[in-house]
């Protein structure tokens, strides 16, 4: 009966220990590098985001969430022919080890139905979810820079293409 108690009480440590740290388990699975949001202007009712991602052991981007968007989805843009064409894809792999650029002009997350503006020197909340190898999924909130160009300052490929949705 004792050792039942000891056991139960150890238990009962582990998950408060890993309920109190819920960032340390997300961050390890992938890490996030350069994001930023595109600056909106009143009207407009969309915009994207672009990070470079990587993932040590592997994982899949299958979703993305944001308050400041009535619709967060993760998008390709490639040229079919002469026409550049945008579409959202159901996952984003993400090989172990390889870091994955979301930038204007090609993968990357689309803010739909804004329910305001994106100001230059903001931020916005973004949360990632993300799905490993065995199905599991996880979680990662980050605040996401809003400017008018990436940081570093250089002007984005495909920069002043329009979302017309």
């Amino acid at each position: 009966m004792k050792r039942l108690l000891h056991t139960s009480a150890l238990a009962a440590m582990l998950m408060a220990a890993f309920a109190s740290a819920p960032a340390w388990a997300q961050t390890a699975a992938v890490k996030v590098e350069g994001a930023w949001a595109r600056a909106s202007v009143q009207g407009q009712k969309g915009t994207g985001a672009f990070m470079r991602l990587t993932a040590p052991d592997g994982a899949r981007l299958v979703r993305a969430e944001s308050p400041a968007a009535g619709v967060t989805e993760v998008h390709e843009m490639k040229m079919e022919g002469d026409v550049m064409k945008m579409r959202a894809v159901p996952a984003l792999d993400l090989p172990a080890g390889k870091t994955v650029e979301l930038k204007p002009g090609g993968y990357h997350v689309m803010l739909l139905d804004l329910k305001a503006p994106l100001a230059k020197d903001t931020a916005v909340p973004l949360t990632l979810v993300f799905q490993d190898a065995k199905g599991a999924e996880s979680k990662l909130n980050i605040s996401v820079p809003v400017a008018t160009m990436p940081p570093g300052g250089a002007a984005p490929a495909g920069h002043g293409h329009g979302h017309k949705h």
